[in-house]
């Protein structure tokens, strides 16, 4: 897994960070998270190609998180796009974007399915051999879901040695890193114990977009190898996060310590404050491997 910051600001964008976009790369697939205004310049600016993305997850129907929706899609048509874009987002998101569409005589040439959640249990979006999708339900000022991605490791890794030691064909290989016994050229079988390191843990990512502190989504996050949570404002302004229904920086390395995730990444952050750095400083009070958004930066997961 791959993450690229495309946006970490909350409602304001400043000079140098857009508003809440996010790419994850799985297995060379490319899932686009929020899509806050500006999002296809910074898919540009990072070298992404835009019709590479296929699957689009919108939080909730704040701008900051989906106002760049309509003109990456209006893009694409003009990119000459065929392939369908399946679009995961609140009910009521199909009638916002097919409005502008519709009034500015750009409807597209491709196929645009929407996906509308309403559901306030987690719910499994996308599955197959290779990832899971998930809802998160948060609490904010309206329905608003995270998302849950897992990495599934179905292949173990071979002991490149000891294959060529047992003289095993490369034709083996794919059913030997499946779990298979290999057959030398003398017909000897060889356990799979022997030629293989045991399969890599499964990896996940776990977005959590605009919520209050909200502990119930730990069982659904439990052991996450990365969590991003919205820090929007310090503890100093605990009472508008309160109001705003948003997290501190300390409430988010709370929830990242009870879920026993490995890795917490903050964002969303205030264009109040001018130090990021104080946003590390206080989460690391309760929760050690933190790191911060910052518009460019990656993550390999």
């Amino acid at each position: 897994m791959k993450l690229t910051i495309l946006g970490c600001s909350s409602a304001f964008p400043k000079n140098n960070s857009f508003t809440s976009s996010q790419l994850l790369e799985i297995n060379g697939k490319c899932f686009l998270i929020d899509c806050g205004e500006g999002t296809q310049v910074q898919l540009r600016r990072y070298g992404v190609k835009l019709n590479s993305i296929e699957n689009i997850f919108i939080s909730h129907l704040h701008g900051d998180h989906f106002f760049g929706l309509p003109g990456l899609i209006s893009t694409l048509k003009l990119l000459g796009r065929i392939k369908p874009l399946n679009v995961y987002g609140p009910t009521g998101i199909k009638k916002a974007i097919t409005l502008l569409l519709k009034l500015g005589g750009s409807w597209t040439n491709y196929d645009l399915h929407f996906h509308e959640l309403n559901s306030t249990k987690s719910t499994v979006l996308l599955e197959n051999s290779k990832f899971k999708i998930q809802t998160i339900p948060l609490s904010h000022r309206i329905y608003t879901n995270g998302f849950l991605f897992t990495e599934i490791k179905n292949e173990k890794k071979l002991l490149i040695q000891n294959v060529e030691n047992y003289n095993i064909d490369k034709t083996q290989y794919r059913g030997i890193k499946l779990g298979k016994d290999g057959i030398s050229l003398n017909g000897e079988l060889v356990k799979n114990s022997l030629l293989t390191k045991p399969k890599e843990e499964d990896k996940s990512y776990a977005y959590c977009s605009d919520t209050c502190f909200f502990p119930e989504i730990i069982p659904i996050i439990k052991n996450s190898t990365v969590l991003y949570h919205e820090s929007t404002f310090l503890e100093c302004h605990k009472e508008i996060a309160n109001m705003t229904k948003h997290s501190t920086a300390r409430e988010a390395a709370e929830i990242a310590k009870q879920a026993n995730v490995e890795m917490l990444i903050l964002g969303h952050f205030s264009s109040r404050y001018n130090n990021l750095d104080d946003f590390k400083t206080e989460a690391e009070l309760v929760f050690s491997n933190v790191e911060l958004s910052n518009d460019g930066k990656t993550f390999n997961i």
